[in-house]
């Protein structure tokens, strides 16, 4: 239902629906908590398949889990609860250093596309991946300005985005997705940043349905094209964007707006959540542990090292 949405908010929020999970689990034995851990597990491991740190949260969850089993279950339901907060607080501070490093690349004066929604609402809160560059390039006395995607179907980017930048005082306008190219090509781009649902091994990018058409404006125009993300993002076990399962959604996404039907009855839909764009579109990546650059198999498995 997106209630929760945002690659890094996900994981976080995977890991407080662990920890919560298990401390109402009222049974006696360690075996019968461990068997309730593995079905929260696989719940909440089945909602968003697209994005890794959903699956980085669970596992790093279930490793503290097997380490305390010699533990009571209050100690273990209490462990659980802190692995999670220690998890909200190293996105949170991901962030910082993802402002810091990104906030260096972004010229003075100059304007940034976004698409989607990869601000404090897509994290644990404070400055986000995308716009926490943004953010970061304020921090560091550079005047900014922002274009933000209405990204639809789902308008992260109008509902979203342009409501976080305005909280902030950032200029920031909105337009629509198909718009994107034409303002390229008019000089009013300086450089585009986006976020990352998962990113693979090779640098492969997957983000909200649209960045790919985003990317290769980009590189049409020679505008650098940054993604912007933690390292629990990248999934280095995944060798490229080819073998990334690509979420598909509900179709009145498309065909209603506000629940008034616009397309015709019975209308074939597709309603990817998510595309994938490759690593050569890519200028950089900027995680907390720097900002890694093609080509990105090397780069990226050092900041794991």
């Amino acid at each position: 239902d997106m209630v929760v949405r945002g690659a890094p908010a996900i994981g976080v929020s995977a890991a407080y629906g662990i920890a919560l999970g298990v401390k109402n689990f009222v049974g006696t034995s360690v075996a019968d908590l461990e068997d309730e851990f593995d079905y929260i597990a696989e719940v909440i491991g089945k909602t968003r398949p697209t994005a890794v740190n959903l699956f980085w949260a669970i596992e790093r969850m279930r490793g503290v889990f097997q380490k305390s089993k010699e533990k009571s279950i209050s100690e273990i339901k209490q462990i659980l609860i802190i692995e999670a907060k220690n998890i909200h607080d190293e996105d949170i501070e991901s962030q910082r250093m993802i402002a810091e490093y990104g906030g260096a690349l972004l010229e003075n004066n100059s304007t940034v596309l976004t698409h989607c929604n990869a601000g404090a609402l897509a994290t644990g809160g404070v400055w986000g991946t995308a716009l926490g560059v943004i953010r970061g390039a304020i921090n560091q006395g550079k005047t900014i300005a922002v274009i933000a995607d209405e990204t639809r179907p789902y308008l992260q980017g109008a509902r979203l985005t342009a409501w976080e930048l305005q909280q902030d005082n950032i200029p920031v306008t909105l337009i629509t997705d198909s718009m994107s190219g034409h303002l390229m090509k008019k000089g009013r781009v300086q450089a585009v940043v986006v976020g990352s649902d998962r990113i693979a091994a090779n640098g492969d990018v997957a983000n909200k349905i649209g960045t790919y058409m985003v990317a290769v404006l980009a590189k049409q125009h020679d505008i650098p094209f940054y993604v912007a993300a933690p390292l629990s993002t990248v999934d280095l076990n995944c060798p490229t964007g080819e073998e990334i399962p690509i979420e598909e959604r509900n179709i009145r996404e498309i065909t209603h707006v506000q629940d008034i039907q616009l397309a015709p009855e019975g209308i074939s839909v597709n309603n990817y959540a998510f595309d994938v764009t490759p690593n050569e579109l890519v200028a950089a990546i900027i995680t907390e542990k720097g900002v890694a650059r093609a080509p990105y198999t090397e780069s990226l498995r050092k900041m794991f090292e």
